[in-house]
């Protein structure tokens, strides 16, 4: 998987983040510039976080996997879902990162994070919006990927799924100031 990918994409943010968001792997831009969530999704993600109340300077972004896996179409780069054996490999940088910053909240995003930490057999499509419990954070919230927004027809339907998922992310910011009070 390395082989083909410009470098490695670590993690980025705020040293004591409270707030830890983990998506599945890079994309093309993000492997090009070196720089988690920095792409469309990354873009995406800012609206989101804004419109959720959520400074994304105080939280910390990373991804399950470290490199972009990718095919070649014509001159493009396209995303190619990674298999477990590269979130497996991957998994013990993803524990180094959230075992250092502890946070009180950790937001997995999409299907490949969602398997890199809760196991294979946790689904997005029927955990979306719950916050659960695991070894590496009391609370926990599962939901989509913000690229699977931007894969969404333009119409009603992608702004009604922005919305729910800015809602979802409003379910962190209220945990955070609890904690906070």
């Amino acid at each position: 998987m390395w082989k083909n990918a410009t470098q490695t994409v670590f993690g980025a943010g705020a040293e004591r983040a409270r707030l830890v968001l983990v998506g599945e792997q890079p994309g093309n831009e993000e492997d090009l510039r070196g720089e988690p969530f920095v792409g469309p999704a990354g873009r995406l993600l800012d609206q989101a976080l804004e419109r959720a109340g959520i400074d994304r300077r105080t939280a910390y972004v990373t991804n399950a996997v470290k490199h972009f896996k990718w095919e070649q179409k014509g001159t493009r780069r396209l995303h190619k879902k990674p298999g477990a054996r590269e979130i497996a490999a991957c998994l013990p940088w993803l524990e180094a990162e959230i075992d250092l910053l502890r946070p009180e909240v950790l937001i997995l995003l999409g299907a490949t994070a969602v398997q890199a930490v809760l196991g294979p057999s946790v689904r997005v499509s029927t955990e979306r919006g719950k916050v659960v419990e695991s070894r590496f954070s009391s609370k926990m919230l599962i939901t989509v990927h913000p690229s699977s927004l931007l894969r969404l027809p333009p119409d009603a339907d992608r702004e009604a799924e922005m919305s729910r998922f800015v809602d979802e992310l409003g379910v962190a910011t209220r945990i955070l100031a609890r904690r906070s009070a």
